[in-house]
């Protein structure tokens, strides 16, 4: 809080969201609404529901996709090939200030729920429909999971090591096109409040990933060579890898100009006549000669504990890190001393989670809500949209429900 000022509300505080979401893509964009304050509605289908709750049972025996990505959400589970289902939808989006979906191609507009057909019923609405590869061409109908995209938008060409590609190990193209349908949601809801008037937001998962490859594309396109795949190490730029330390750590380190390069042979490597030796003194003389560059570095380092060679880096004011795990990462003493982690409530009791990236200052934490179970909202909802308890109950026993 900011001392002598009343605390600010979280920016989407009275902002309802309708999602018809599955896997990563939309779940974790209207995450990230949610976290903000919005109240995210999540529409599941009745036998499962979203088809990442069964990925894994990892997060206390619920799936760990569906934790990271569905917190803070009410769940209704509904049948939208029966109209009564897709009714309740319907009715959920007319008092809804943004609609988002990502079913396959062409589902959401059979049903109704394109953004096109729900922006022109609700002038004030944001619709945004979360795709593969857009609503037209060659690919539009194409299944368009992470890895697919991955390799469509070759990312996974830049990434491994020379002799094998790899992807990334987390699903980038699901998280690039969650983040630009939240920023889309964002300055569609700004331009509503100047306008008011919201609209269509369409965002593909390859569209995404295409823009995050910004600077080998570039480097490809205008350069007339892509960069080469250069496992930890760094393509144009040497020394600049992970460096094996005598207690089995791995320590990174960037050597990012030439003064950085005369710090590191005087302190570190302990030989300053490679400062102004012409095949080490430039960058691109040690990208030339990056296997004995690489060498001279590794025996420095090889002799020290990874705590010994961070200490010794830093000290000579060369960028460096460790080469962590994932356990490793939930340990982090950065996000311990910043209180980065919550816990969040689930069916399966409370589960760790760390507090979203953006941080407001003067207002409240960022509201942390439960992973909610399959359905566990539904009856309330229905009442809200001023359902009878008769009809609810027919609706269970028709299987329309859940």
């Amino acid at each position: 809080m900011i001392p002598g000022m009343e605390p600010l509300p979280l920016p989407l505080e009275g902002i309802t969201v309708v999602a018809v979401e599955q896997a990563v893509a939309a779940p974790f964009a209207t995450r990230q609404l949610a976290d903000l304050g919005a109240r995210v509605i999540k529409v599941e289908r009745i036998d499962g529901g979203d088809f990442a709750r069964g990925y894994d049972t990892a997060a206390g025996g619920l799936a760990s996709h569906f934790v990271w990505c569905n917190r803070g959400k009410e769940s209704i589970a509904l049948d939208l090939k029966d109209p009564r289902g897709l009714d309740v939808v319907r009715q959920l989006v007319a008092g809804a200030d943004v609609f988002v979906q990502n079913l396959a191609h062409g589902a959401a507009a059979r049903l109704g729920l394109d953004a096109a057909t729900l922006c022109a019923a609700h002038p004030r609405l944001v619709a945004v429909d979360i795709s593969g590869y857009g609503p037209s061409g060659p690919y539009a109908d194409k299944r368009a999971y992470d890895m697919l995209v991955q390799c469509e938008a070759g990312l996974v060409s830049v990434t491994g090591t020379p002799e094998q590609p790899v992807k990334a190990g987390i699903p980038a193209a699901d998280i690039a096109a969650a983040m630009y349908a939240f920023s889309g949601v964002l300055a569609a809801l700004v331009r509503r409040g100047v306008s008011g008037r919201g609209g269509p937001v369409e965002v593909s998962m390859l569209d995404a990933l295409a823009e995050w490859m910004g600077h080998p594309l570039h480097h490809a396109m205008h350069g007339g060579t892509p960069p080469a795949r250069t496992g930890l190490a760094h393509a144009v730029i040497a020394p600049y890898d992970a460096y094996p330390t005598a207690d089995g750590g791995r320590v990174l380190l960037s050597v990012q100009n030439d003064r950085e390069w005369r710090r590191l042979a005087e302190q570190v490597i302990k030989r300053p006549e490679l400062g102004s030796d012409p095949d080490f003194a430039t960058n691109a003389a040690r990208v030339v000669n990056r296997e004995r560059t690489d060498a001279l570095v590794g025996e420095a380092l090889g002799g020290l504990g990874a705590d010994e060679a961070v200490g010794l880096l830093e000290r000579a004011g060369v960028a460096c890190a460790r080469l962590r795990d994932v356990q490793q990462l939930a340990e982090h003493p950065q996000l311990a001393a910043r209180e980065r982690w919550r816990e969040v409530g689930s069916p399966v009791g409370p589960l760790r989670a760390l507090l979203p990236p953006i941080t407001l200052p003067g207002g409240g934490e960022a509201r942390m809500g439960d992973v909610p179970a399959l359905g566990e909202h539904t009856v309330a909802l229905l009442r809200a949209v001023g359902m009878a308890d008769v009809k609810i109950a027919a609706l269970r026993r028709d299987g329309v429900i859940a």
